[in-house]
């Protein structure tokens, strides 16, 4: 009886220490949050020569004089930056969310999404999930909007 029950024991324990082993870790916890299309300002360590960004479709970074970095949100989610010295020692590992602005609002209109900074007033933006037609027509007068104000000739229509 005993035996049965050490053994019933040992089996426990392999099987907690197995689900321990093959469960999903949770998301590790941003060390800073970047919102969409904006930039962030970090002090680096010193040393650095090298940043490396697990996924630039959600952030990219720049370095800069001075041992500053500059972090730009591209898409959402998390991605994580690494400084390397010249000899490729990690110098500093930091995760990254990036996530969309507070002051938008999103319209659907039956399958077709719009979104619209709304501070203080609501004016179209061009936001990663709109629909094609918004997203470009939004583009196109963008655009034409920055090319009058380079002092470039209008688009014939």
């Amino acid at each position: 009886m005993a035996l049965v029950f050490g053994r019933l024991i040992l089996a426990l324990i392999f099987a907690f220490c197995a689900v321990a082993v093959i469960a999903p870790r949770p998301a590790p916890a941003a060390d800073m949050t970047v919102i969409l299309d904006l930039a962030a300002v970090i002090k680096l360590p010193e040393q650095v020569a090298t940043i490396v960004i697990g996924n630039p479709v959600i952030a990219d970074a720049s370095l800069q004089p001075g041992g500053t970095m500059v972090i730009t949100g591209k898409g959402y989610g998390t991605t994580n930056i690494i400084a390397l010295d010249r000899s490729g020692t990690v110098l500093m590992e930091k995760f990254v969310t990036v996530r969309g602005p507070r002051d938008t609002v999103v319209v659907y209109r039956g399958i077709e999404r719009e979104s619209y900074s709304c501070k203080p007033n609501c004016e179209r933006r061009i936001t990663l999930g709109d629909s094609n037609a918004y997203f470009e027509a939004v583009m196109s007068e963008t655009g034409a909007r920055n090319g009058l104000a380079s002092g470039a000739p209008a688009a014939p229509k």
